[in-house]
């Protein structure tokens, strides 16, 4: 098996079925020494996850929660 110019592997239909890699399932890759494993990702806590890490420290405006919550309570 290769790794194609463009990084692409294919991972053969026997191991695909064998531990449920359908499309659009989530995998990630994990180092322990000189070794690559590959699993499925938990989505559910990944996907949560991953939108805090994208949008924490973006946040432009200095203001509190309170003063926050006073604008959406409209006080």
């Amino acid at each position: 098996m290769r790794i194609t110019s463009k990084g692409q592997v294919t991972i053969p239909q026997d191991v695909r079925e064998r531990f449920g890699f359908h499309p659009h399932t989530e995998i990630e890759f994990a180092v322990e020494g000189q070794q690559v494993t590959i699993r499925k990702r938990d989505t559910a806590a990944s996907k949560g996850r991953a939108l805090v890490e994208r949008l924490r420290g973006r946040a432009t405006v200095k203001m509190s929660t309170d003063d926050i919550m006073a604008l959406t309570r409209a006080e």
